[in-house]
């Protein structure tokens, strides 16, 4: 497996190597690739994993991708990166733009003041809600805001189904500092649309339809 990993490694750095010199080291039994001391991708039993952010909802919201997790105290828990599929690598500037992304947001986590504020502190989040999104690999403000409300929520109902929307407006809410029932109406109908268009295509289908 561990040459596995050294051959998916040279092929990324062979891959997104217009994005600047990829190197790589070894972390909890896996390996973390970094541009300029930032990291934005994992390669783990020879499958790279890209960071999550706002900017790739739209590809994980079509792809329900597998996330990668490693074990803590016998219990397995949720990184924030996905799996790059044999599609995506297929799709070379796809993937390269997708890595940017990851990259992007990287860079923008390193720098954010918010980082280690703990997520009860927001508002609408309450302490369950708070282990149920640090179970989705969800541990801080700081992340909270790179993610984004959408890719949370498309988290969170990846592990359970039963997820409501009104858990997306809450989120929305808690970036914002205001109660999700404070959120301007638009900004509501804008989000409550989304996960009607994903529901349509049945790939978050609502527990009610």
């Amino acid at each position: 497996m561990k040459n596995e990993s050294y051959s998916r490694i040279y092929k990324s750095q062979e891959y997104l190597s217009s994005l600047g010199t990829i190197r790589f080291r070894s972390l909890f039994g896996s390996y973390s690739l970094t541009i300029n001391d930032t990291v934005f991708a994992m390669v783990a039993e020879g499958e790279l994993y890209l960071r999550a952010c706002e900017q790739s909802v739209p590809y994980c919201a079509k792809h329900s991708p597998v996330w990668l997790r490693f074990m803590k105290r016998g219990r397995p828990v949720m990184l924030n990166y996905y799996q790059v599929d044999e599609s995506l690598w297929s799709d070379q500037q796809q993937l390269i733009r997708l890595s940017k992304y990851s990259l992007d947001a990287a860079l923008q986590e390193k720098h954010s003041r918010y980082s280690q504020q703990r997520l009860k502190d927001l508002p609408n989040i309450t302490f369950h809600l708070e282990s149920i999104l640090n179970e989705a690999g969800i541990n801080d403000v700081g992340t909270l805001r790179i993610l984004g409300a959408k890719m949370c929520w498309l988290r969170l109902r990846q592990m359970n189904k039963s997820i409501t929307d009104k858990i997306l407006y809450i989120l929305e809410g808690a970036i914002y500092g205001i109660h999700e029932a404070a959120l301007p109406a638009e900004r509501r109908q804008e989000l409550a649309l989304w996960v009607k268009s994903l529901s349509k295509e049945n790939l978050y289908p609502l527990k009610n339809e």
